[in-house]
C-alpha cells in the first residue's frame, strides 16, 4: 500500500508521531485557553509567555536547586499558576466589565514583557534540558521514543481529566454556573470572585505543565511560546472559543493533519491550519464546537 503512493512507512508514521506530539501541545495549550475564555471571558494572550515560563521554571529547578524533572511537573505549574494568581488580582479583575479587547491588549502586552526580560537574562539561543525517559521501542514500521510516547499518553490524562472535571463534577459546575449567574452562586455562600482567580490559575498552570513537557523535547528558549501562540490561537477558533473539547478534539486533529500535510505537500505544512481554520469560519463562523451567541 505504502509503495502505491511512493512513501516509506517510516516517515508516513514519523510525521504522524510528530503531528500527534504537535497536536497534544495544542491541545493542552488551546485548553488552558478555552477554560479561561469560556469561564472568564479574558482573551489570555499570555498564555504562550506562560507556557515558556513553566519549562523555564523546570530548568530552574534543576539546574539552580537540583529538582529532577518529576518534581516540576508538580511545582512548575503551580509556580505558574501562582503568577497567574497575583495577574488576575492586580490587573485582570479591573477589566471584566469592559470589552475583551482590553483584556487582549493587557495580556498582549505582558506577553512582549516577560518575553523581553527572559530575553535578556538567557538570551535567544535556547538551553537545553535532559531527557527523563531516553531509548524508546522498535517498532515493525519506526521507532517509538519513550519520551514522546509519554508526552502523548500524559497529555491525553490531563486533557481528559480536565474535560471531565468541568463538564462531570460539582465543582465544575458550580464554575459553568458563576460566570451565568454569579449573583446566585454567590447566594449559596461560594466565594465567586475567589473561584474566578482560581480558575485562572489553574488555566495558566496548565500552560505552564505544557512548557515541563516541552522542555525535555525541545530547546528551552524566550522564543518558545510566541513561536506557538498563534497557532495555538488558531485551533481554539476553529474548535469554537470556550468549548473545551473542542479544544481538545481539534487540537490533536490538526497536529495530525499537519503531520500528514509534512509527507504529502510539505509546501501547504506551515499554513494548513489557517487554511482549515478559514474553511471552518466560511462555513460555521462559531467553530466546530462553538454556540453562536
Amino acid at each position: 500500500m505504502f509503495e502505491l503512493i511512493g512513501i516509506p512507512p517510516q516517515a508516513l508514521f514519523g510525521q504522524l508521531l510528530l503531528g500527534l506530539i504537535n497536536g497534544a501541545f495544542y491541545a493542552m495549550m488551546s485548553l488552558g485557553l478555552a477554560v479561561i475564555f469560556g469561564l472568564l471571558n479574558v482573551i489570555n494572550f499570555t498564555h504562550g509567555a506562560q507556557y515558556m515560563m513553566g519549562a523555564f521554571a523546570a530548568w530552574m529547578l534543576l539546574e539552580w536547586a537540583g529538582i529532577p524533572y518529576w518534581g516540576a511537573l508538580v511545582l512548575a505549574p503551580l509556580i505558574v499558576g501562582a503568577t497567574g494568581v497575583v495577574m488576575e488580582k492586580l490587573l485582570l479583575k479591573r477589566l471584566y466589565h469592559l470589552d475583551h479587547l482590553y483584556g487582549l491588549l493587557l495580556t498582549f502586552g505582558l506577553a512582549l514583557m516577560i518575553e523581553g526580560v527572559f530575553r535578556k537574562q538567557f538570551g535567544s539561543s535556547g538551553l537545553p534540558y535532559a531527557n527523563p525517559l531516553p531509548g524508546g521501542t522498535r517498532l515493525d514500521f519506526m521507532f517509538l521514543p519513550n519520551y514522546r510516547a509519554w508526552i502523548v499518553i500524559a497529555s491525553l490524562v490531563i486533557c481528559f481529566g480536565t474535560w471531565f472535571m468541568i463538564e462531570r463534577t460539582k465543582l465544575g459546575s458550580y464554575l459553568r454556573a458563576a460566570t451565568e449567574r454569579p449573583d446566585l452562586v454567590q447566594a449559596f455562600g461560594i466565594n465567586v470572585p475567589r473561584m474566578i482567580t482560581l480558575t485562572y490559575g489553574f488555566g495558566v498552570g496548565l500552560a505552564g505543565l505544557a512548557g515541563v513537557l516541552a522542555a525535555p523535547a525541545y530547546n528551552v528558549s524566550p522564543l518558545m511560546g510566541s513561536n506557538l501562540i498563534i497557532i495555538v490561537f488558531a485551533v481554539v477558533v476553529i474548535g469554537g472559543m470556550g468549548s473545551i473539547l473542542g479544544a481538545i478534539i481539534t487540537g490533536f486533529s490538526l497536529g495530525i493533519i499537519e503531520g500528514l500535510t509534512k509527507v504529502f505537500y510539505p509546501e501547504a505544512s506551515n499554513t494548513v491550519i489557517f487554511i482549515v481554520m478559514a474553511i471552518v469560519l466560511m462555513v460555521k463562523p462559531a467553530g466546530l464546537f462553538g454556540t453562536p451567541k
